[in-house]
């Protein structure tokens, strides 16, 4: 069946989520999320686009912004090719990296646009990484409270920001009581994948192994042993740089496994 065309926007304004193909991460290390900024300011001024906010989970983006010179397809393509060569030349990979095409909705009133800014920031604590937004490096929301008044340009705050107060220091004091709220919709819902703790992984890779000790893996011919990596991988919640970590073996390895 065909896919059916996007709705027009009225606003030009749109929540976007891009994830990874089969759910798996696309971001392994913080060189990758800062690689990811990096795109996001250069696309920004190449199609002219504000961006209010964004976050970076393991496995998908959550995006919150406004057409400018080009449309919506056009910037999610400049962004998903500069990221997908940049990781598959780092991870010495080809293909595909993203989930068919980005999710995306329309946002039209002021209502919406304050709620998906919250569900965005609030993202880190759903997924139980943190118990406090500002102890998320990764999302916008630091561009909405401490660093709101030395804003570096990434982020267009000030649209959120006005829409509780024309003087910047109530605005700003309004803005983190709002987005402490809780935030009861799901906006472009995804359900995060299970989290194991490495004594967990540990656990899983020593029944593949057979009861072997983990440091033995790295002495297994390959091709046994990127078959254990593999049945590792495709446990729910264990991730790259788990596998990396508990077993030493490098992530390039580890990934083309």
């Amino acid at each position: 069946m065909p896919r059916g065309a996007r709705k027009t926007s009225i606003s030009k304004i749109h929540h976007i989520m891009v994830r990874g193909i089969n759910e798996q991460d696309i971001f392994h290390d913080d060189e990758d999320r800062e690689r990811f900024i990096t795109i996001l300011r250069k696309t920004k001024q190449t199609s002219q686009y504000e961006l209010y906010a964004y976050c970076l989970m393991d496995n998908h983006v959550h995006l919150l912004l406004k057409e400018g010179q080009d449309d919506l397809s056009k910037i999610m393509k400049r962004i998903g090719i500069a990221y997908v060569y940049w990781y598959n030349k780092k991870y010495e990979r080809s293909g595909h990296l993203f989930q068919d095409r980005f999710k995306s909705q329309s946002i039209e009133n002021d209502r919406d646009f304050l709620s998906v800014l919250r569900y965005i920031h609030q993202n880190p604590i759903k997924a139980q990484n943190v118990k406090e937004m500002s102890e998320y490096p990764w999302n916008s929301y630091h561009a909405y409270a401490e660093e709101a008044l030395t804003n570096d340009g990434l982020i267009d705050n000030q649209r959120a920001l006005t829409m509780f107060s024309l003087q910047q220091k109530q605005a700003i004091d309004s803005c983190i009581d709002f987005m402490a709220q809780p935030e009861h919709e799901k906006y472009l819902a995804h359900n995060e994948k299970k989290k194991c703790t490495d004594e967990e992984a540990k656990c899983e890779l020593e029944k593949l192994l057979q009861a072997k000790s983990i440091h033995k893996l790295s002495q297994v011919e390959r091709s046994n042993r990127d078959e254990i990596l593999r049945m590792l991988r495709q446990i729910d919640g264990i991730s790259i740089r788990q596998i990396e970590r508990i077993t030493g073996i490098g992530r390039n390895v580890v990934a083309n496994a």
